[in-house]
């Protein structure tokens, strides 16, 4: 008995296991019971509502054991981070460009653990979301949070429409591949709501709450790129039915009684604007009152069938007829669906194709008393539904796959019999007026004749059925998000609802409409949105990348918001005629808590957004990281930067991107003379003599290639008269006499460090493609001879040494560290120059006016940065030793002590 048991242990735990994964408890439940025939066995995972359903099944002719649980919907929520959360902390604009990431809720957390926990002992992951674009992209979340735990996982995602044995097993046994290309669209989608209603969203609702404390201090006045477009179609039809002018008409209307049935004749001119004329014809008509038959057209009529049914002919037939809301009714759909009633309620599809089984779904209704015996006609004569010429390739039209005794179901979609259809479809009816059978030249004198009087009548207002109609014309969300776009606008007052179920809008929505509608913007209508989902269908059909339409719609999206805030005022005016009396609006009035933040570039310890700050009191200038106090990385800049700001051009060298680059306003005589006083340059590592004037050392620079170093600081490398790492004992040149009075405040933490307390000058030094620490040329001997010492990074004597293994280099000598503590290296047969320094005068106001320098002779372009105050040497030039290595793409610059 104890080896039986333990052979069965062993068998069951080396059964592969699978874990499955639903969008919804109710849709795990029902998988479960046809996968397992009922026999499953039930336990509690993390979260309450989201249970775990176990039962062995045969895959591939291979006994598993299968795990089937769910997540609620999305399980991942995308998020700003840091100071982007705070709606006072930045300026709204930066969002466009902020750093999003995405977030488990805390709700979540929970399900989150369960996957973690179950995954671990699982061989494969099964995905069993809803097949549209919204349930592919949570599959991803789900494969994300499993992938974290165990990377190499087996994964497969299963297709069907219906909760049925037949699509149930047959979707198991042709597990397919997830479809990355319609989850990037949607995270495309997500990401793009996310910064455009963000961004408005804070910009409308600061503003409006100081402008109209009285009405709106409390109220959230929100932006989305589908509501808006949602509510200009309530606000247009509202506008033009306030705009329409009745005008009075007369007709002449002729009515016929034979036994009981009444013929009503139409004026073939329809009616008239003027009452005189109309009254001559009336009085025409009453002189000779005999009627005569000029003519009799008769045609059979039908009355054709309802189409299969789609999501939007489902909504708009709920709204009409049975006075249900397009949310509701898409709630009850989908808990229909879970519990295995109807279909998949999302389709875009109003047709049929040959592989559905309709012969076993009617058959399935002929036991009902109401419409049985028509199902049982349409079985005998064969199911020939009336397809209609949409497919969304993903779901078949709506329709019933059991039968309930306790509830109603109409027979769309199933070959109703022309005449008999309306049998069981109590939502139709002929509309047409039964008339006796006329005769051509047959004379009847009229059983009355009138002139009546009316008016021209304007269009109706909209109700939730038309209004889906148009969102569904324009391209304005999809049929899975029209009932929710539609609920917003009316939560948040911005349009009302009728008695009667039309949509009239909301003073707070007019006068939103018609602000930007007077800055010239279409935010009101359908273009935008329209062409985003276009984009995002060709994102589905790997036409488009996620990344070119993020970038397209920003761009767009940011340039409407930058010239919308310039015109604000016009909002306010617009609001002001329906809420009354506003209160003037100055900057001032929000500006003075809200910091203004840019974001420059990635910060190197955390890669968050590393944004430019004034100090408190405004007393200058630094680089803070958004992740504080997480992260406290920071680069703060010297006190003779007097101003900083954030170009809106990015740095095309510097990784990783996008590093903005910045332009300085230094105080006069406290930078170089080669470097002006506004000067437009990066600090992500590549403009080093920026880098060095400010005192700064990135370790960025190691990321940098030579090819991009080559073409821009092949100038600014070497010695720039500015810090040093440590002192020197061969500064027997002097050049340390410049110091500006400048306190060390640039000190930085992370990967960023400070360069001494001093304003001490460098030695000639040199810095390669890699940035290497810097390595000197110096000559000990102070003599007239050209002997020198090469010095590496170390500040030590390098070793010369010669290459031993077989190449085309054996033989050629080389220096490097003697202690190889760092990196650098220097071929011994590189060519050197030697030219003399140019003695030059301080043109430019300041300080420094008319005083003497010694500076390079060659072109910024092609020189180096040497720089010497002329006041400071003991002789009247200098030689400058120049040394290219053109295998590193840099410039060694060193002063050759022999010319003092």
């Amino acid at each position: 008995m104890v080896n039986l048991s333990t052979r069965l242990l062993n068998a069951v735990s080396t059964m592969t296991r699978i874990l499955n994964v639903a969008e919804k408890n109710d849709a795990a439940k029902s998988l479960a019971e046809v996968l397992s025939r009922g026999n499953f066995r039930r336990r509690d995972g993390r979260s309450v509502y989201n249970k775990i359903y176990e039962f062995e099944y045969n895959l591939f002719n291979k006994n598993c054991i299968m795990s089937m649980t769910s997540v609620s919907g999305h399980l991942l929520g995308m998020e700003f981070i840091g100071l982007y959360k705070k709606w006072t902390m930045c300026n709204p604009v930066s969002l466009f460009e902020a750093t999003i990431q995405k977030y488990c809720p805390p709700d979540f957390l929970n399900i989150k653990k369960t996957l973690e926990e179950e995954v671990r002992k699982s061989q494969i992951l099964i995905i069993w979301t809803d097949c549209d674009r919204e349930g592919e992209n949570i599959g991803f979340e789900i494969i994300q949070v499993c992938q974290a735990v165990k990377p190499n996982i087996s994964i497969y995602r299963a297709k069907f429409s219906e909760i049925t044995p037949q699509a149930v097993n047959r979707a198991c046994q042709n597990l397919v591949a997830p479809d990355e290309n319609v989850s990037r669209a949607v995270d495309a989608r997500m990401e793009l709501d996310l910064r455009i209603g963000a961004a408005f969203t804070r910009f409308q609702t600061l503003r409006l709450q100081k402008v109209f404390p009285e009405v709106l201090a409390e109220h959230l006045i929100s932006y989305g790129s589908c509501q808006f477009p949602t509510l200009g179609f309530v606000v247009e039809r509202y506008k033009q039915v306030e705009a329409f002018i009745a005008e009075p008409f007369w007709k002449l209307k002729v009515t016929h009684k034979i036994d009981d049935v009444v013929a009503e004749f139409t004026w073939q001119r329809k009616h008239l604007f003027d009452y005189l004329v109309c009254l001559v014809f009336y009085e025409h008509c009453l002189e000779s009152p005999t009627a005569v038959v000029c003519d009799v057209k008769s045609r059979q009529k039908s009355k054709w069938r309802p189409q299969p049914l789609d999501t939007v002919e489902l909504e708009k037939l709920a709204s009409r007829k049975l006075k249900i809301g397009a949310k509701e009714t898409m709630r009850i759909a989908e808990k229909l669906y879970t519990q295995g009633i109807i279909s998949y309620p999302r389709t875009e599809t109003n047709m049929f194709t040959k592989e559905i089984d309709l012969h076993a779904l009617i058959r399935k209704q002929t036991g009902d008393p109401a419409w049985g015996a028509f199902a049982s006609r349409v079985l005998e004569d064969g199911p020939n539904p009336r397809n209609g010429h949409k497919s969304d390739q993903a779901h078949p039209p709506i329709h019933p796959i059991k039968y309930c005794n306790s509830l109603q179901f109409s027979a769309n979609g199933l070959m109703i019999l022309a005449k008999n259809y309306l049998e069981v479809y109590p939502y139709d009816k002929w509309s047409d007026k039964e008339i006796s059978i006329y005769e051509v030249g047959q004379s009847f004198l009229p059983t009355s004749l009138e002139m009546l009087s009316g008016k021209t009548s304007p269009p109706s207002l909209l109700s939730e059925a038309d209004l889906i109609s148009l969102m569904e014309k324009h391209g304005i969300g999809t049929d899975a998000t029209h009932a929710e776009h539609i609920e917003t606008i009316k939560s948040r007052n911005y349009v009302g609802v009728r008695g009667d179920g039309r949509f009239v809008p909301g003073h707070l929505g007019m006068g939103l409409v018609e602000g930007y509608d007077a800055m010239g913007f279409a935010m009101s209508k359908p273009n935008l949105r329209a062409e985003l989902e276009a984009d995002l269908k060709k994102v589905c059909g790997g036409q488009k990348t996620k990344e070119d339409v993020l970038q397209s719609q920003i761009r767009k999206y940011k340039e409407v918001f930058i010239k919308a805030v310039e015109q604000a005022r016009k909002i306010d005016e617009a609001l002001g005629n329906y809420l009354g009396e506003s209160v003037p609006y100055t900057e001032s009035t929000t500006s003075e808590n809200m910091a203004t933040v840019e974001s420059v570039k990635r910060c190197p310890k955390c890669n968050q957004d590393m944004l430019l700050r004034q100090r408190k009191e405004g007393k200058g200038y630094y680089l803070g990281c958004i992740g504080f106090p997480e992260c406290r990385n920071a680069i703060w800049f010297p006190d003779f930067v007097l101003k900083v700001e954030v170009e809106g051009t990015i740095c095309p060298q510097c990784q990783p991107g996008p590093v903005h680059l910045l332009r300085f306003k230094f105080r006069p005589g406290y930078v170089p003379p080669m470097i002006p006083t506004e000067y437009v340059g990066c600090i992500g590592g590549c403009d080093t003599f920026l880098m060095e004037a400010l005192d700064i050392y990135s370790s960025q620079n190691r990321q940098t290639t030579s090819s991009s170093l080559n073409t821009r600081t092949s100038s600014t490398y070497g010695d720039s008269g500015y810090g040093s790492e440590g002192s020197n004992n061969s500064s027997s040149n002097n050049r340390n006499s410049f110091q500006p009075q400048r306190a060390n405040r640039n000190a930085t933490s992370g990967s960023w460090s400070s360069r001494g307390t001093e304003p001490q000058l460098k030695k000639p030094g040199v810095m390669n493609a890699q940035s290497r620490p810097r390595t000197t040329l110096i000559n000990r001997n102070g003599d007239q001879s050209d002997a020198t010492t090469i010095v590496c990074g170390c500040n030590v004597d390098a070793i010369l040494l010669t290459v031993r293994k077989e190449g085309p280099n054996t033989g050629r000598q080389f220096y490097k560290c003697n202690s190889s503590t760092c990196d650098f290296f220097l071929w011994a047969d590189q060519s050197s120059s030697s030219t003399t320094s140019s003695r030059l005068t301080v043109q430019k106001e300041g300080p420094n006016k008319g005083r003497q320098f010694f500076a390079c002779p060659q072109s910024r372009g092609t020189g180096c940065n040497f720089f010497q105050w002329g006041d400071n040497s003991n002789s009247s030039e200098f030689t400058v030793r120049l040394l290219h290595v053109t295998n590193m793409g840099a410039l060694l610059c060193a002063t050759d002590t022999s010319a003092f």
